[in-house]
């Protein structure tokens, strides 16, 4: 067995990267361990490494919470409650406190044989599918199950996974550095297939096996948003650009992602959290369209052609049991404003003036409403169209260059 493929060995690369300030050591070290991996244990490493238990944008959430996880510590530990807090207290830590806590479990001899990174993450597999009546029960069990076989060092690092708090200064950028160095790539191609893979475990994947150039946009995927940086005036903007520009309105809604592939429609919020439930009603607008894509827009809280207050649309994003319900009584749209993919075909390195006709044309005679768009080419112009923005009730101006492309990720002033 390749012990780098084990629990055991993540804990110890992870323990020596959280110990080095230098960036350049943490790197060299990942990239070490990394290298030592199958394509598959690389994959989790990675996305471990970062404190995720399942690729961003999921459903699959383990939901073990913060008194669970106590709960056990203290169980397993035979530790008494208040033990446990005056370790939270020393360390601030709850996966420090696991390390901590279990020692003790050493003298019990409840060691069993080594966990490899696949079952760590079959594990929290069976933890995020399970559902319904007895399903705290039955993570509970698993939780314990886990721990009990864990050491110390392991304990740590599942309880810090669980919690997303790994405080070992591994940061996305980081990891993607440890790959190029790790396989012989260069950053700026390992950036850009993170761009497109959207989770750091496939790319780490597609890099072990060479394959990068395999990495594509694909739904269910969500993306970095590309986002726009403020200008004061209609003078500064007329004098940045010099040219005829877009100019969209600026809505008070949630920023999404909305991908469709086949008859399956998904929502992805600015955070890349799946917010589907909450909208049911802009899930069958873009089911009902028949090509597959990626859109960016804003919904917005909407009625009788007017916005409404976006306190309506913070209560939907609540946790609520009747989702219908809550769409009669806080109505949304949906204001598409790009186009990233449209049938598998990419967007994102294509000028703005083509993406909005391939949007046009994708989301025609739907419920999805195009987000209005008015040229400008000077100052008086963008004054006239903010000055009608806020008629409608609206934010203010979004201001597009047509050449530009979409740069996932960037804020900027294109």
């Amino acid at each position: 067995m390749n012990e780098s493929a084990l629990l055991s060995g993540l804990a110890k690369v992870l323990d020596e990267v959280s110990e080095t300030q230098s960036k350049n050591a943490k790197v060299e070290r990942l990239s070490a361990y990394l290298r030592n991996l199958s394509a598959e244990d690389a994959a989790l490493a990675a996305r471990l490494a970062t404190g995720r238990s399942s690729p961003r944008g999921s459903r699959d959430e383990t939901q073990v919470g913060y008194s669970t996880i106590w709960e056990l510590l203290t169980e397993i530990s035979g530790n008494a409650p208040r033990a446990i807090s005056e370790l939270y207290l020393e360390h601030g830590d709850l996966g420090e406190v696991a390390q901590e806590a279990l020692k003790t479990k050493q003298e019990m001899t409840l060691f069993g044989e080594s966990i490899t990174l696949a079952e760590l993450q079959e594990t929290f597999d069976t933890m995020a599918r399970s559902k319904g009546k007895g399903s705290s029960s039955s993570r509970r069990a698993l939780l314990k199950s886990l721990l009990l076989r864990s050491s110390p060092p392991e304990a740590k690092y599942v309880v810090k996974i669980l919690t997303g708090e790994m405080r070992t200064g591994i940061v996305q950028g980081l990891v993607e550095e440890a790959i190029a160095k790790a396989y012989a790539l260069s950053r700026g191609e390992v950036a850009k297939a993170h761009l497109l893979a959207g989770d750091i475990g496939l790319l780490a994947y597609r890099a072990r096996l060479g394959e990068l150039s395999k990495v594509t946009m694909t739904p269910f995927r969500p993306l970095n948003f590309m986002l726009a940086e403020p200008m004061a005036t209609a003078t500064e903007i007329a004098d940045y650009f010099k040219k005829p520009i877009f100019a969209e309105y600026k809505y008070d809604g949630v920023r999404a992602q909305l991908h469709k592939l086949g008859g399956k429609v998904r929502i992805f919020s600015r955070r890349l959290e799946d917010v589907s439930e909450s909208f049911p009603e802009v899930s069958r607008a873009a089911a009902s369209i028949e090509h597959d894509f990626i859109l960016d827009g804003e919904i917005v809280p909407f009625r009788d052609g007017k916005p409404l207050p976006f306190q309506l649309l913070q209560r939907r994003l609540r946790r609520i049991e009747n989702f219908e319900d809550a769409a009669r009584n806080a109505p949304v749209e949906y204001f598409v404003f790009d186009i990233l993919l449209l049938d598998a075909e990419e967007f994102i390195n294509r000028p703005l003036r083509e993406r909005s006709i391939a949007l046009a044309g994708a989301i025609r005679e739907s419920a999805l409403i195009p987000a209005e768009r008015i040229k400008v080419a000077n100052m008086e112009e963008i004054a006239r169209a903010f000055a009608r923005s806020r008629e409608l009730g609206y934010e203010g101006l979004v201001l597009k260059d047509p050449e530009s492309v979409y740069a996932m990720g960037k804020r900027g002033k294109k």
